[in-house]
């Protein structure tokens, strides 16, 4: 008899509904207010909608179902909406505070052109406080984990190097952390994106390619190169 394969094993991932409903049992269980503020997003717009099947309707059944179909639908875009914020919130409230946690959104929550390292760049051996580095139209920003007042010199050191290696790139710095003027951790991939743009796309790639280069091989930095003044190769 022929062997049954092993694939019949193999467990299955959840359907995408059952992913949601396992999105929306972890977020509900860490955020109390998530629920009502689904159920409010998806109540406006149905209530939107039916205000105007009433009003410009006048009697057409088609035309006011119409409308509330176009209420429902917004509702649930909304209350979708509301979910994927809540829940990313929620994810990461479970590991803000952990070393590697910058790491962890620099890694799976970079948009809009900015790339960066779950790897540091600098860590304290004693304390587990770590500066990373993501870079993107906004320049090069430093991004520290921990408090301020152990993470600052790691900072101001890192930051020499980086305008060493790429100078008249524009250098940022925030911090992750305790302290009251910290970056949140959900909300450190929107404050990137808030940083005004002063690169190309090309000098992004040509800034980010010198300094995980240079990070590697450990080379001396030469003297008089500009990568804003660096051109895309042109192709053969």
């Amino acid at each position: 008899m022929a062997r049954k394969s092993d694939t019949s094993s193999t467990p299955k991932e959840p359907g995408r509904f059952k992913q949601m409903w396992q999105v929306f049992q972890m977020t509900r269980r860490y955020d109390s207010n998530a629920v009502w503020i689904m159920l409010l997003g998806f109540l406006a717009p149905v209530v939107v909608g039916l205000g105007f099947a009433l009003w410009l309707g006048e009697g057409n059944g088609f035309t006011i179902a119409l409308w509330i179909i176009a209420g429902v639908l917004g509702g649930l875009l909304i209350a979708l909406v509301v979910l994927g914020r809540r829940a990313e919130k929620a994810a990461y409230s479970q590991i803000e505070g952990q070393p590697g946690a910058v790491g962890a959104v620099l890694r799976s929550s970079l948009r809009r052109g900015w790339v960066g390292s779950e790897m540091p760049i600098s860590v304290n051996g004693k304390t587990h406080d770590a500066v990373y580095r993501a870079v993107g139209r906004g320049g090069v920003v430093l991004i520290s984990e921990g408090p301020i007042s152990r993470t600052q010199r790691m900072l101001d050191d890192e930051k020499r190097k980086v305008a060493k290696v790429v100078p008249n790139v524009p250098i940022s710095m925030l911090s992750v952390g305790p302290d009251a003027n910290a970056v949140p951790l959900h909300k450190l991939s929107r404050a990137l994106v808030k940083i005004k743009p002063k690169l190309t796309k090309a000098e992004v790639l040509a800034v980010n390619n010198r300094l995980t280069s240079m990070a590697k091989t450990g080379l001396p930095i030469p003297k008089g190169i500009d990568p804003n003044k660096v051109r895309a190769q042109r192709r053969a």
